[in-house]
C-alpha cells in the first residue's frame, strides 16, 4: 500500500507541474497579456515601464522559471483587478465554492447510490425503471437552463428559497440541486451496470451458493467492487463540479471562485486567472489521489496491479 501510495503521489505531483505548465502557456499565447491593465492611450514609455514592473520583458523560458519558482512558494503575483495578492483572492473566495461543490456531491451521491443499488439489483423492477428516467433526464438537462427555472419554480414563484447570495444555508440548496443533477444522473448508470455485471461473479454465486444472508453479501462482496468504478468518477467529477460552478454561480450569483475567475477572465487578470488554475487543479489532483486510495483500499487487486513489476526477460541459453 506504502508503494502504490508513493506512486500516486508521484503522479499527482507530475500532473500539477503540467497543469501550471499549460496554463503559463494558454494564457501568454492567448494575446498580450497587459491587454486587461494597461489603459487605452496609454504611452509606450508606461507599457513599457508595466511591462518591466511584472517581468513581461523577460523572455518567455525566463518568465516560466520566475513563476514556477514563485508558484513553489505560493505566490503567484498579484492581481490586477483585485488589487491583493492573487492566491488570497481565490482562497478567500474558495470556501464558498466547496461548500457548493462538497453539497453538490452529498446530494449525487444520496440520490445516485440507493437508486443504482436498488436499479442493479432488480434490474426489472419499478426502481430500474424510475433510474433510467432519471438519468436520461439527470444527463440531458443544460445547468443553465435547470437553474433558471428552479430559480423562477422555487424562488420567484412559490418564494420558498433565495434565488441570488449566500445568507445562509437556505441559498445553497438551488445551486446545489443544479449542480448535482447530471453526477446523480451519471452515478446511478454506473452504479446499475457494475452491480450488474458483479452480479455474474463467481465469487458472488459462491456466496449465495453457501446461503450468506443477502445483506452481507451485498456489504462484503457485492459494494466493495461494484463501488470501485463510481469512487472513480466521483474523483473525475470534481473537475466538472468545480468548472460546473462558473456557471452556476453566474446563475445565481454566488459569490465563489467560480464568479471571481470568470470576471479574471473578463477583464484579462492574468495573476487570477493563473492562480485560479493552479487552486483548481490542485483540488482535483487531491481528490483523485484520495479516491485512487480509497478505491485501493476497499479493492486490493486495484494496488497489487499497480505495484506489479512484469519479470525482466531472461536470455536464451
Amino acid at each position: 500500500m506504502i508503494a502504490f501510495a508513493l506512486g500516486r503521489l508521484g503522479y499527482a505531483l507530475a500532473v500539477m507541474l503540467g497543469v501550471a505548465t499549460v496554463a503559463f502557456g494558454l494564457l501568454h499565447l492567448a494575446g498580450d497579456p497587459l491587454a486587461g491593465l494597461v489603459p487605452p492611450g496609454a504611452a509606450p514609455e508606461d507599457q513599457a515601464a508595466l511591462r518591466a514592473r511584472y517581468g513581461l520583458d523577460r523572455s518567455l523560458p525566463a518568465q516560466y522559471a520566475t513563476f514556477l519558482g514563485r508558484a513553489a512558494r505560493g505566490d503567484l503575483g498579484d492581481s490586477w483587478s483585485q488589487r491583493e495578492p492573487a492566491l488570497a483572492a481565490v482562497l478567500d473566495r474558495l470556501p464558498a465554492t466547496l461548500a457548493l461543490t462538497g453539497a453538490a456531491v452529498g446530494l449525487a451521491l444520496a440520490v445516485g447510490v440507493p437508486l443504482g443499488i436498488a436499479a442493479g439489483l432488480r434490474p426489472r423492477g419499478p426502481a430500474a425503471a424510475v433510474a433510467a428516467v432519471v438519468a436520461l433526464l439527470g444527463q440531458a438537462v443544460p445547468g443553465f437552463w435547470l437553474g433558471t427555472l428552479l430559480i423562477l419554480l422555487f424562488a420567484v414563484r412559490l418564494g420558498w428559497l433565495p434565488a441570488t447570495g449566500l445568507d445562509s444555508w437556505r441559498s445553497l440548496v438551488l445551486p446545489a440541486a443544479t449542480l448535482a443533477v447530471y453526477p446523480a444522473a451519471t452515478v446511478v448508470r454506473l452504479l446499475r451496470a457494475s452491480l450488474t455485471g458483479t452480479l455474474r461473479l463467481d465469487h458472488i454465486r459462491t456466496a449465495r451458493g453457501k446461503g450468506l444472508p443477502p445483506s452481507v453479501v451485498l456489504r462484503r462482496h457485492l459494494l466493495p467492487v461494484a463501488l470501485t468504478p463510481t469512487l472513480a468518477y466521483v474523483g473525475l467529477q470534481v473537475g466538472f463540479l468545480l468548472g460546473g460552478a462558473v456557471v452556476v454561480e453566474a446563475v445565481f450569483a454566488y459569490p465563489g471562485v467560480g464568479q471571481l475567475a470568470l470576471g479574471a477572465a473578463v477583464d484579462r487578470d492574468l495573476p487570477l486567472v493563473q492562480a485560479f488554475v493552479v487552486v483548481v487543479a490542485a483540488l482535483v489532483v487531491a481528490a483523485n489521489l484520495a479516491v485512487d486510495l480509497t478505491a485501493a483500499w476497499l479493492d486490493p487487486r486495484l494496488r497489487d496491479v499497480a505495484v506489479r513489476r512484469d519479470p525482466a526477460p531472461t536470455g536464451r541459453a
